[in-house]
């Protein structure tokens, strides 16, 4: 199977914000792919364009363990999650938004770490959401997916068995990140087993409210909540299927035949289109757009392969950057190509929209911002930081909050930094 590390996740549109009033879209991230779960900054945000190693951050932090999730910013907190893999012990992190200053580390689990996992994977990578008054962090722990609510400082509130995540076939270990989704959490678990499936957690207390069972094959692809067809759909490729569940209830409202095996993207939508768009994934390339309405029937389909990293909708436009590092722009309706142009890969982030310009991040710790433009690549910077990185940017404040790792100096460290003033 191809290389695995996820890329996943995400929350809402139409439905009721996942942060208190008082916490601006444009200064809050609160869970992987933002507020508004497309993976759009706020109308009116700017991020730098340029910088590099040798750039005067706002500032930077030693990051301790390993992991892949990436900068949930609420209020003055940043969270992220980490394995220290020589105590085996999987960890919130919180930091201080002005500076960078590393406040708390609260183990969730010690031990009983899986005894397999992909090489690019980590034991922490799920990106943790946030509603404003508690933080909630996913980690595959003794053969399980749990969930561990911590209040705003990082102090454990309580902790939830949701399911088990035992596979067989495939030991590659966990990818999917927890979404608030109209009050609820919601987790996917999906492996050849007979807890897969996606479950409704009680935020206040870790309470099970329900549970859509969900083919037991191993997929890793988080569901997103989108307001489609005049309703909020919880939305979900993988398992040869697009899907679409009842985020209040957990029930399946359709099914079509689609994708492939195993995906790990999150699909993204165009609501003024009413259509829904995937890619992926093992063993089959594709990248596909499905009607919301109707019969959800395939309208295009080609064979570019989006594996780890999710897709960008702009203006009526899809843009992916695929596995081997080729840009693509494609006209959202009818999947015509407008242009493509080779960058550098492998990828595992996701592409970010701030402004009109979109930022994509290589394995290999280079970003590249080009413009969100239909009528041909008009490439910006290309950015290095270190030589690794799995997380996707954050955009607050002006600034990129960014996890990347170095090894060229010493041993592996990573670093959350701050990109801009």
């Amino acid at each position: 199977m191809a290389r695995f590390a996820p890329t996943l996740a995400v929350v809402l549109l139409l439905v009721p914000p996942v942060v208190r009033a008082e916490s601006r879209a444009q200064d809050s991230w609160p869970q992987w792919r933002g507020p508004t779960g497309n993976n759009h900054a706020a109308a009116d945000a700017t991020a730098p364009t340029h910088w590099d190693a040798s750039t005067a951050f706002a500032w930077r932090t030693p990051v301790p363990g390993r992991g892949h999730s990436s900068p949930t910013v609420v209020g003055q907190r940043i969270y992220l999650t980490t394995c220290d893999e020589t105590t085996a012990t999987q960890s919130l992190l919180v930091f201080d938004r002005s500076s960078g200053k590393l406040l708390k580390q609260t183990p969730a689990h010690r031990d009983k770490l899986p005894s397999k996992i992909h090489g690019n994977n980590t034991h922490a990578s799920p990106t943790v959401a946030c509603d404003g008054k508690q933080v909630y962090a996913l980690f595959d722990n003794d053969y399980a997916a749990w969930v561990t609510a911590f209040d705003l400082e990082g102090s454990r509130v309580w902790q939830q068995r949701v399911a088990g995540f035992d596979p067989q076939k495939y030991q590659f270990g966990f990818g999917a990140s927890p979404i608030l989704v109209g009050g609820l959490l919601v987790i996917s678990s999906e492996f050849d087993g007979a807890d897969s499936g996606l479950y409704a957690i009680e935020p206040a207390s870790g309470k099970q409210l329900w549970r859509a069972p969900r083919p037991q094959s191993l997929s890793y692809s988080t569901p997103i909540a989108a307001g489609l067809d005049g309703k909020t759909q919880l939305i979900m490729s993988g398992n040869n299927l697009v899907a679409s569940y009842d985020p209040r209830t957990g029930r399946a409202l359709w099914t079509t035949e689609a994708s492939t095996f195993a995906t790990c993207g999150t699909m993204v939508w165009d609501g003024d289109l009413g259509l829904a768009f995937a890619s992926g994934g093992y063993p089959d390339a594709f990248t596909l757009a499905i009607r919301i309405g109707g019969d959800h029937e395939v309208v295009w389909q080609n064979n570019t392969r989006c594996y780890e990293q999710s897709m960008l909708v702009v203006n009526g436009f899809v843009y992916a950057v695929a596995d081997n590092g080729v840009a693509h722009c494609y006209r959202a309706q009818d999947g015509e190509e407008m242009w493509k142009q080779r960058l550098q890969g492998p990828l595992s982030s996701s592409p970010l929209l701030v402004g009109q310009n979109i930022y994509v991040t290589n394995q290999r710790g280079t970003t590249f911002v080009f413009a969100a433009s239909p009528d041909g690549y008009s490439g910006i910077a290309e950015n290095q930081l270190g030589d690794e990185a799995f997380a996707t940017p954050t955009p607050c404040d002006g600034r990129l909050y960014h996890r990347y790792a170095t090894s060229k100096d010493g041993p592996r460290q990573e670093y959350l930094v701050a990109i801009g003033e």
